[in-house]
């Protein structure tokens, strides 16, 4: 009964839209439907309506900073008045079903801890006006290639506004704006079953080329993103530098990545910096393509777009963000500490993939729930070999206002089975993302790493 319900819903929000198609069908839409964006539709594609309760219509989401803002500070809340209207909990789980992931509800059956502080819906989300004028370009123009592994015809803008198939839905998520060159902490944490942790310092660069005004897909050599990680601590790993040249289309140019050991002071290719290997100092609890909740080839699997769903998902995270919020205020043994999350009703996305016979991968299938306002993946549910759930990761996300730009400010992945979790993204204690940050392609070279590390 419940699959039956959850399937309707899944289905009845867009149901006769021509929105499920075959996967092969053609990318771009008919000027007729593009011209819904910013009418029916949002600029990047979301229902602009409410749905007639908690969910209100989408009004152009933060289009300006709180007074006092400057720019280099954390984001103080907007919403911070907000009262928290009901806690979803181990007890009462089970009446909200229809609005949780399989991921969610394993949460709330394995810990009494977990909890979840559900708060009035904020639509938040923005984005520049410029990215509003090429997504709509985009629609009528980008196309998949390479069986989905790439794109063309795009520029700047998210590149398939009204999503045909679940490879649109990830390229949206894979090319939101993410601000041209960023620099941020993503430190990490993996604490044990009593909650005992040592904190991964990790600094992060970035240079994507497909925001920058005047580039396309097809004037940036196929390079999507230059990305930069380097270990700060502690000291037994600190030093280690990884290179990533992210590409648009993994077919024609794949992915290419360097390491740096200071040990050996040796830069080398690193082919396993993709797919399911273990990613950075993980313990073995995020593979390389949970980064930023997904991204890389996605040639190992089937995606298929089931619909859309109302969910309660982490959103407006900005407690957790805070800067005078603690790692260790955060850190709890299971989970985060719930009472610093804030989660909503919103619309998301859901684009199932399926491992392709054949190929191999740690998971056999992955849900996806991709908020609609803003691409952003918010939740994934991850199953093993057998097709039993395993993991559970959400995205807690703020809009960073200065930018502006919806984009997560933690990530968290839990293993089901053993217990434990990774929480990856906590700045708290050193510097919020900084937008501001300028670099050029120059600077991420293999040639460099060496530099940036110390022995």
């Amino acid at each position: 009964m419940k699959a039956a319900i959850r399937n309707k819903t899944a289905l009845a929000v867009l149901a006769g839209a021509g929105l499920l198609l075959a996967q092969g069908a053609p990318a771009a839409v008919s000027a007729d439907k593009a011209a819904q964006l910013g009418g029916s539709l949002t600029p990047l594609g979301a229902e602009k309506a409410g749905n007639g309760g908690a969910i209100p219509a989408w009004t152009g989401g933060i289009t300006r900073p709180p007074a006092g803002y400057k720019a280099g500070m954390f984001h103080p809340d907007p919403f911070a008045d907000d009262k928290v209207q009901f806690a979803i909990t181990p007890a009462n789980y089970k009446q909200y079903s229809d609005q949780l992931s399989p991921g969610q509800e394993a949460m709330f059956a394995k810990y009494r801890t977990f909890k979840m502080n559900v708060y009035p819906t904020r639509r938040s989300a923005s984005s520049p006006q410029r990215t509003y004028e090429f997504t709509k370009r985009n629609a009528t123009q980008c196309q998949l290639v390479a069986n989905g592994e790439g794109v063309k015809n795009c520029a700047e803008g998210i590149p398939f506004p009204i999503p045909q198939n679940g490879y649109e839905v990830i390229w949206n998520h894979k090319l939101k704006y993410k601000g041209v060159s960023f620099s941020r902490f993503a430190n990490q944490a993996a604490p044990t079953a009593s909650g005992a942790f040592t904190l991964i310092r990790l600094r992060e660069d970035g240079l994507g080329l497909y925001y920058k005004p005047g580039n396309t897909t097809e004037n940036i050599n196929s390079i999507l993103l230059y990305f930069k990680q380097e270990v700060l601590g502690p000291a037994r790993l600190a030093g280690q530098v990884l290179l990533v040249h992210e590409s648009l289309n993994s077919v024609a140019s794949p992915r290419k990545a360097w390491v740096y050991n200071p040990g050996q002071r040796r830069v080398r290719l690193a082919p396993n910096v993709a797919y399911d290997n273990p990613g950075t100092a993980t313990d073995g609890l995020r593979t390389n393509d949970m980064t930023d909740m997904f991204n890389g080839a996605m040639d190992r699997f089937d995606w298929k777009l089931v619909g859309k769903r109302e969910m309660y998902v982490p959103y407006n995270a900005y407690k957790a963000h805070s800067g005078s919020t603690k790692v260790k205020d955060l850190i709890r043994p299971n989970h985060l500490n719930p009472d610093y999350l804030r989660y909503e009703l919103h619309r998301v996305w859901v684009v199932d993939a399926t491992l392709k016979p054949g190929k191999r991968h740690i998971n056999s299938r992955r849900t996806f729930y991709v908020d609609e306002d803003s691409w952003q993946i918010l939740m994934i549910d991850h199953y093993d070999g057998q097709g039993k759930l395993w993991r559970y990761s959400e995205a807690p996300s703020v809009n960073y206002y200065e930018v502006p730009v919806f984009w997560a400010t933690i990530e968290t992945h839990h293993d089901l089975k053993s217990g434990r979790y990774i929480a990856g993204l906590l700045d708290n204690e050193d510097k919020p993302f900084n937008f501001g940050f300028q670099s050029a392609p120059s600077d991420y070279t293999p040639a460099n790493l060496r530099n940036e590390g110390v022995r």
